[in-house]
């Protein structure tokens, strides 16, 4: 056999070496971990997903998607009603604007007045235009 003794880089080698298998075979078992966790994750994720196209009726709206004329029509209502409310909206905000600006007009701040005052004629000969052309 060998009659040589062992020296302490052999030993210190063998233990780098041994731990160096020890660290690979645990990278290993926890790859197969994360594959074994990932296919879990994604089957639950396909779960949820399953129950928010449910929630959200997907086979209505393909349903609707296969009929263009109800589709047309349901759409054509929507942007009516859309529009109808944002110009309620809008001349329920602008009615309150003009008001506010005419009570600070009435006030006679010295610049802001000024400047409300001719916002209000503008708008107040606006409105006299439009009511002459009826």
């Amino acid at each position: 056999m060998n009659d040589k003794p062992r020296n302490n880089g052999d030993k210190d080698l063998k233990d780098v070496n041994e731990i160096k298998d020890a660290e690979i075979n645990d990278v290993e078992k926890n790859r197969n971990e994360e594959k074994h966790y990932s296919l879990e994750w994604i089957g639950k994720k396909v779960d949820e997903l399953g129950v928010q196209l449910e929630r959200v009726q997907i086979a209505d709206y393909v349903a609707l998607l296969n009929r263009p004329r109800r589709l047309f029509i349901l759409n054509l209502v929507s942007g009516i009603a859309r529009g109808i409310g944002i110009a309620l909206g809008f001349t329920v905000f602008a009615a309150t604007i003009i008001y506010i600006l005419q009570r600070l007009g009435a006030l006679n701040l010295p610049i802001i007045g000024d400047y409300i005052a001719d916002i209000v004629k503008i708008v107040q000969a606006q409105l006299n235009m439009d009511r002459s052309f009826r």
